[in-house]
């Protein structure tokens, strides 16, 4: 079924800190939006401690998702019409913009605001499953601090593992570094810089079997690949930096991706390679991805929008 007659304004798709500080922006410029997501809070809804969430000290990740959703609420009024727990399929081009469709249902939109962040590749291990947020974690910056003075493990050799076990040299008792291949694809420089840390160890060709604990993680059994040892670990946390794969399978006949399937956006002002497509957050190329910094880009996106609205 298709909605309406006149086209939207605007059709924003996630439901994250970028969709939802965008789906704000809209409501306060009175554009007429369409508001699309499968559920609040992007990744982070399943942190149990936020503590760079700006403005606000700590809090879990499912409050940052109810304060998202009722802050956008407050302020649709008429201009911003929300549907919540619908997915995506596609983003099309259509005669007076694009279409999107969803459950069965076809919005039509002028513009199209693309949030849909990524998911993170998890570590495929026994037990793995069980200890998800319970001592395996996915963001040194968000979870970090609540393990001061712990032995931890970064799973990951790349420029993103690194930059983990850095942060976390700064609040854990011990870091050591687990990856499975016989070389590291880090930058040399911060390779060497990272490691001259007396806290911090790193073993290459290790394979990681399993994760052991009760209530939380209390060690991670690994084997080392040119012996076939096994060791068992002990540590109060696992931090997964093995990549992430980006949400954009719905947009992958209409915009460029780049080689990790990520939308390609200008910074300045986050178009993508479509006239009318704009993009924000963890689905994009952008260098950094975090919630605020999300937030931001959408807003950039936002006002680059409505400017656009307005030109025409």
């Amino acid at each position: 079924m298709i909605h309406d007659s006149a086209p939207y304004d605007l059709a924003i798709i996630g439901g994250g800190p970028a969709a939802v500080a965008a789906g704000v922006y809209a409501a306060r410029k009175r554009l007429k939006t369409i508001f699309i997501t499968k559920e609040w809070g992007g990744q982070s809804a399943v942190s149990t401690d936020i503590q760079n969430w700006i403005g606000t000290l700590s809090l879990s990740g499912v409050k940052l998702a109810e304060n998202l959703k009722e802050h956008l609420k407050a302020y649709a009024g008429d201009s911003v019409t929300v549907r919540e727990g619908v997915l995506v399929d596609a983003v099309e081009k259509a005669e007076q913009g694009f279409k999107v469709k969803a459950a069965g249902e076809v919005y039509e939109a002028k513009t199209v605001l693309i949030t849909t962040g990524s998911h993170r590749r998890r570590l495929e291990a026994s037990g793995a499953d069980k200890f998800e947020h319970k001592g395996i974690v996915y963001c040194a910056s968000c979870d970090g601090p609540l393990f001061a003075d712990m032995d931890v493990v970064v799973v990951g050799g790349g420029n993103a593992g690194f930059e983990t076990a850095a942060q976390l040299l700064a609040y854990a008792k011990s870091v050591v570094l687990l990856h499975r291949k016989e070389e590291f694809k880090a930058d040399p420089v911060t390779v060497k810089k990272v490691l001259s840390n007396p806290k911090m160890h790193a073993v290459l060709n290790a394979e990681i079997l399993e994760v052991k604990g009760e209530q939380f993680v209390k060690a991670v059994i690994y084997k080392e690949k040119d012996t076939g040892n096994k060791v068992e670990l002990p540590a109060q946390g696992i931090f997964v930096e093995i990549g992430s794969v980006p949400s954009t399978e719905l947009v992958a006949k209409l915009v460029a991706r780049d080689q990790f399937g990520q939308i390609i956006v200008d910074p300045k002002n986050q178009r993508t390679s479509v006239d009318g497509v704009w993009a924000a957050g963890d689905c994009t190329d952008g260098l950094y991805h975090q919630n605020n910094i999300a937030a931001g880009d959408a807003v950039k996106a936002l006002e680059d929008i409505h400017m656009y609205l307005h030109t025409k």
